[in-house]
Formats: C-alpha cells, structure tokens, sequence
C-alpha cells in the first residue's frame, strides 16, 4: 500500500518530503587500519509531484508540479564528501558492481578492474513483496536485471502512475558542465570527478558504462552544520529535472571517527588476533556512516559491495549475500524496504554455525560454541510461535552475530542479523528475553515502523507486548508476569527518579529541535508504551483476538511507516463495537490521555499468575528488610541458588531500592550471599556490586574494581557510574 504521509521529523535536515527513494547501493572500502571507511553512495530517486492547486478549475500552471532545486541529505561532521554527480538512471542496469583500487591505484570509470563483481547467483524468485517496485526495475521499462542477475518481471508502483520516460539526456561535451547552478549565498563546492579518482587514498568508483550522453555530470554542493548529531548536505539539481522521473546521485566520502562505526583493536575482541567493526545506527548515527534521509519516515531496498582485509568476515542486514574470495569483495541485497537507521554492518573474526533451519550464530571462533548451546534449536521455536500468533516472518533468514563487550546496547534487531552483546550469553534467561525481543520486531518495528522519533513506543511498546505473548506460548504465563514485575519495577524507579510530571514519561514526546531522539529511549517507551498495548487487548475480551487485529495490522502496512493514529484507527475499525461505545474516550482512559499525559501507565497489567514465582522473593525481601533483623531466618528461608535469573535481580533491586541499609543487614547479606553471588551471572553480579557501593560496605569494594576490569562494556560503566542515586 502507499505509505502514510511523511510526518515532519526535527531530527532530519533532509528534504525527504520532496522525493522518492528507489534504492540506495554503498560501494564501501573498510581500513581499520586508519580506522576509517571510505565509500561511494548511488541513491536512485525521483521527485515527487507536488498536489493540485487548492482549486482543481484552476489554470494548468497553478497545477504544475514543483521542481525541487535542492537535494538535502542527512551526513555528519566527521564524514569529508568529496564528489557529488548526477545522471538519469540508464536502462537494464543490472548489478551492484563497485571499482575499488587495487595496491597502488583506483580503477578507472568504466573499467571494472580488480574488485569489480561479476554477476552473482540468481535471487529468489518469490522473494519480491507483492505491490512493492523492485529497485533495480527503472521506471521507463518493463522489465529489467536485478542486482543478482535476474530478468524482473513489470511490477505495480503505487503511487506513482503511469511509468514515465526517462530524463532527457544530457547534451554531450568534451568536459561535462556542472548541473544545477549554486544558490548566490555560501560557499558551494563542485569537484571534478576526476579529483576524487586521484583522492589519497582512492575512494570506491562506480563502474558507469553508460553513453557519453548519460555520463555522470558533477553538482555543486555544500555542507552546513544541523545538530551536534548531524550535518545538512545541500546537492544543487538540474533545472531540467522533472518529477517522477527517476536519476541517481552519486556522491563518495571518507568518514573518520564517525559515531555510527565502531572501530576495536584486536585486544578489545575475544580473541584478541584480529580488528574488529561494527556499527549502531539507532536512533539517527548512520548519517555518519553514509549520506541518507535518516529518519524512520523514509524506507527503501539497498545493496551493498564490501571490501575487507583479508581474514575479516563481513556480514549485513541483507537477505541475500556472495563472496568474491579472491578480491576480499562481498556483496549484499536488502530485497525489502527498511529505513536507514536498520542498514547494519559487522566484520571481524566471525565464525558460523546452524542453529536451525533459518537461522545461524556468528561469534568469535572461542565463543561459538557457547552460542550453539544456548540457542540450538530453540530460535527456530521462538520464530514459529512468533509466525502462529503475527503471522509469516517475512526476512528469510533470521541470524544472530554475537559482538565484543564494547557494543554500546544489548541487542539491535537489524532484520535479518540481529546484533547482540557476548556477555549476555551469561544469563539464559536475559538472553531468551532479549532474543525474542528482537525476534518482535521482525513485525513490530522493521516490517511497519514508527514514522517519527516521537513515537518510538509504537515499535517499542508494541514489540514488547509480543515478546511477552511469544513467552507465554513458548514458557508460561507464570515466567512472563515475573519478567513484567521486574521491567514494571525498574519502570517505576525510573519514575520516581524523573519526577511523575517529566515529558519524557509521555508516550508522544515533543521532539524540540537539536535534541538527539536517542535521549528519548527510556522505560516508559517500551513499559507504558507495553501498558497501553495490553490495555487494548483487554478491551477486546481476549487477546487471541488482537492477536488477529495486530496480524491485520501488519499486513495492511507492511514496509510502510505509521503513526499513532493509524494503529488507533486501525484498532476501532476492527473492533466497530468499540468504537461504537466510544472506547476512545471512555472517562479517565482516553487514547489521547494515554498519549499525552506525563506520569505512570494508566492501566498496568494483572500478573498474579506470576506469584508463584514473586511471592518467595517479597517474602525474602521482607525477612531482611523488617526489624529486629533475624539473619539466620531469612538466611535458612530459601536457597537463591535455586532461584530463576529474573527472581534474584528482582530480590536485589528491591535491596536497592531500600539502600542504605543498616550496616548489620549488609554485612549479613555479604555472610550470606556474597560468595553465591560471585558465581552467578553478570546481571545479577552487577547488581550486588551497587549495593555494596551503594551502602560504603569497604571490605567487599575490591570485588567492584575486579568487575570493571575484567568484563564490565561500556553501557555497564556508564549504569555502574550512575548507582542510581
């Protein structure tokens, strides 16, 4: 379906709202050596119509379409563009190829030399989405190659019409013209092609073979400071351009110390034998890793070209890849319509096993064999239940790369390869969860995603709701409501920190200009954001049938990006009854005030089903917390090392809560667990170094230096530092 109209985005400098994205292609050269990336960007776009004048008997020329003059794209300050051109896009072009430069020297335009891809094995031939235009098919023809060599049948182009002709081609010469001429204010830059084909070092090339008549042209330029997070890329455009007609803009760069690319030294891996990168583009870092409209309004398919040293795996977010063995080159096909933010890289010292018919572990060579105990078998039958309650998971593969401590999160869900942190092997029931979280958004989130950042719950909230219906089926409701008590706990510190009148507390939260959406994320995203989810699956009587609504749901808008508004619409058009009672603003309860008003969730969810497992931990808790103190009794109680993960870390913050404690009540729980304790896993451990801290117990504080320095990431350092005070 066409998607909803683009929402405004203050986090995005780009021009987004003018155009539409086809496709994007990424020649990238890796040097960890330098510890930078040098690539070559071909968006494939058209300029969207504008809308018929406010009088549809008005004149013909008050109906003219708009032609946009300026293209803006989203980078950042530590990317360095050296070229930006423009041509139509030819017919029947049918492969992502790039030219990288061999030792010594770049390939020449035209010439695919060494680096450059032949065509790899044919795509699947079902695998395109029904309405959706494949990138690789030009508007002007009926049928074209794809990137992997395959003849594409004519497909639908919602919203686009007829298929127009392509742009007139450009009027030959000796050296092409610049198009687009510089507005007269600021410094505009135009860089002969030829300048970047002599950069030191060379930067990818994409291989044109075109007629001198669709040569590439260059364009002026300009870059202009946006945010502490972002720059604006201004490309100046041909007069002639002309709305609907598709054109590619190709633009190479250098990007150094770019905050979406995380470059490790061996001795940061587990190995410590080989570098290592990944990248984290979550909310809006991946302008610093290629130019882009970097806002979740915008999806497109892409591909991809890689080139590595040798003994680097290289692995991305795609559903299809090959490998050129000889060059180091790998190849990649994102056959679906993500936003940028989802385009995800890894390379390094990674290895390979199956862990179920769809599904692989990457880790480090000393790590796999960890991963394929604690996932063998059990990811397939995550995704199956997932598949019965939402419907068919639509990636293909589902492959999980475990990454060194230095991961700045715990878990990403790039679609097809989910990024997840090494130590959370650790924990099984930490990993479980944050696994089929990430399993959740294959349909909350990457197939329909929230269309601005301030609606982040939309993803997060709803991607919650599902892992907890895909834990009930798959390990009880007794095991999901002790989860819930713990994540609703945590919330309600966070409130009681924040204050109950913080707009960060809002489910829609106003986004201010300057404001990096990533300091959005918090608990009320994905707890309240869960809350008000469970709140319409009980007005429905029986969550079975919002299990079919959110099946709906997601076939209605799959590759799209919505808003809130959709979802709720959605909602009462498939419950009439509902909406005929007008559920929506029912007193003390309306969707709006769910929306809009700061504070705790207005509903939260009956997890008595999990007392079985939450009472013995209120019971301890209050043994060691009511006066006069009774050691032994709370001692002799219960055997925590019988305990499930999410029962101890939710006894533990309890005691936090409580701290300081009295001097006696520490010392006795160090007596008591501090020597279990040492032996469990690092969520757990973590927790009872904040106590210690918490509390000034000094003869335990060795254990918190020893903790930091043998395992503790970056994201633990910073949550360590904060000791919640």
């Amino acid at each position: 379906m066409e998607a909803p109209e683009t929402p405004p985005d203050v986090a995005s400098a780009s021009s987004a709202s003018l155009f539409r994205l086809r496709h994007l292609r990424l020649g990238l050269d890796l040097r960890p050596e330098a510890r930078a990336l040098a690539g070559c960007l071909v968006l494939e776009l058209c300029a969207r119509p504008a809308p018929g004048g406010a009088q549809q008997e008005a004149a013909e020329e008050d109906r003219r379409p708009r032609r946009p003059r300026v293209l803006v794209l989203d980078t950042h300050p530590a990317m360095r563009v050296a070229s930006v051109a423009f041509r139509a896009c030819p017919d029947g072009e049918g492969r992502c190829g790039f030219v990288f430069s061999s030792a010594g020297g770049s390939g020449a335009e035209g010439e695919p030399g060494r680096g450059a891809l032949p065509p790899p094995p044919p795509a699947r031939p079902s695998s395109a989405p029904a309405g959706h235009p494949h990138p690789h098919c030009p508007l002007s023809t009926p049928s074209a190659l794809s990137a992997f060599g395959q003849a594409l049948p004519e497909v639908d182009r919602p919203g686009l019409g007829a298929s127009p002709e392509p742009l007139r081609d450009a009027p030959p010469a000796e050296v092409p013209p610049p198009w687009g001429e510089p507005p007269p204010a600021g410094p505009w830059a135009c860089t002969p092609l030829e300048s970047a084909e002599t950069a030191a070092p060379p930067l990818p090339a994409f291989p044109l073979s075109a007629p001198a008549a669709r040569a590439p042209y260059p364009l002026f330029f300009r870059v202009d400071p946006f945010t502490d997070y972002g720059s604006a890329l201004s490309i100046s455009l041909p007069a002639s351009l002309e709305p609907q007609r598709p054109f590619q803009i190709i633009v190479r760069y250098t990007t150094v110390d770019a905050p979406a690319i995380w470059w490790l030294d061996p001795e940061l891996t587990y190995g410590n034998s080989k570098p290592f990168v990944f990248t984290q583009g979550h909310s809006v870092c991946n302008r610093s890793f290629f130019p882009c409209f970097d806002t979740p309004a915008v999806k497109c398919t892409y591909s991809a070209v890689v080139k590595a040293p040798a003994g680097m795996q290289v692995l991305m977010s795609a559903t299809q890849s090959t490998y050129e063995e000889e060059d180091g080159i790998y190849q990649f096909y994102m056959e679906y319509p993500i936003p940028a933010y989802l385009v995800a890289l890894v390379a390094g010292d990674l290895v390979a096993a199956e862990v179920g018919p769809r599904s692989k572990v990457w880790a480090e060579p000393c790590l796999l064999s960890t991963a394929i105990g604690k996932l063998s078998g059990r990811v397939e039958h995550w995704l199956s239940a997932a598949e019965t309650l939402y419907g068919p998971y639509i990636w293909g593969r589902y492959d999980i790369v475990f990454l060194p401590p230095s991961f700045p999160i715990v878990a990403m869900e790039n679609p097809c390869l989910t990024f997840v942190i090494s130590s959370i092997l650790e924990s099984d029931e930490f990993l479980i969860i944050d696994i089929i979280h990430e399993v959740a958004h294959s349909w909350f989130g990457n197939a329909v995603t929230n269309a601005t950042w301030e609606e982040m719950w939309l993803s997060e909230g709803l991607a919650t709701y599902a892992q907890r219906r895909i834990t009930t089926e798959t390990y009880g409701a007794a095991f999901t409501c002790l989860e819930t008590a713990f994540r609703l706990d945590a919330l309600h510190r966070q409130m009681k920190l924040l204050g109950e009148d913080n707009p960060v507390s809002k489910l829609q939260v106003k986004l201010e200009p300057g404001v990096n959406p990533s300091n959005l994320m918090n608990l009320f995203t994905y707890e309240k954001g869960f809350c008000f989810v469970y709140y319409l699956s009980q007005l429905c009587g029986d969550p079975t049938h919002f299990d079919a609504f959110l099946r709906t749901y997601i076939e209605k808008y799959k590759f799209t990006s919505v808003v809130a508004q959709d979802l709720l619409d959605s909602f009462l058009a498939f419950f009439p009854d509902l909406k005929e009672q007008c559920i929506d603003c029912k007193t003390g309860l309306e969707f709006d005030r769910w929306l809009n008003a700061t504070g705790p969730p207005l509903v939260e969810p009956d997890l008595s089903q999990g007392s079985i497992l939450t009472q013995p931990v209120e019971t301890l808790f209050h043994l060691w917390t009511t006066e006069p103190l009774d050691a032994g009794a709370a001692a002799n109680s219960v055997n925590i090392a019988e305990w499930q993960t999410f029962q101890t870390v939710l006894f533990l913050d309890r005691l936090l809560d409580g701290s300081p404690l009295p001097h006696e009540v520490v010392t006795k729980l160090s007596e008591c667990y501090s020597a279990q304790l040492e032996n469990m896993n690092a969520e757990i451990r973590i927790r009872w170094l904040q106590i210690i801290v918490r509390n000034d117990y000094y003869p335990d504080i060795h254990k918190v230096r020893r903790f930091l320095e043998n395992q503790v990431p970056v994201a633990g350092l910073k949550s360590l530092a904060l000791l919640r005070v």
